[in-house]
């Protein structure tokens, strides 16, 4: 059974068992949160499309980390202008683990 979610403007893909990082959430470590927000439910060739959610779908997931991703820079310039700008930026992250799908009916 799979699932796409919707969290923190982005949508993933999950099934049970898979850990994946999503935007932050505020919750502390070793918490279980529930995923209300289900696009669409599958399982073999049965697939519940929601308009736009699925009622009565929730995805129950484990916080395993709080933490911030690889730094990324950002270099701007302008040729012959004696412009430069330097700046980085690191994005937290919340690491989960998906433990249960629940499904149900589009609506």
């Amino acid at each position: 059974m799979y699932a796409v979610i919707k969290t923190g403007g982005k949508q993933y893909r999950v099934v049970a068992g898979e850990k994946l990082k999503i935007e932050q959430i505020p919750a502390d470590v070793g918490t279980e949160i529930t995923i209300d927000q289900i696009l669409m439910v599958g399982e073999g060739e049965s697939v519940s499309i929601g308009a736009p959610l699925v009622t009565g779908a929730s995805v129950k997931a484990t916080v395993l980390a709080q933490g911030r991703h690889d730094k990324i820079t950002i270099f701007k310039m302008r040729r012959r202008k004696h412009y430069q700008k330097h700046q980085g930026h690191r994005q937290n992250y919340t690491e989960i683990r998906v433990d249960a799908i629940a499904g149900g009916s589009a609506a």
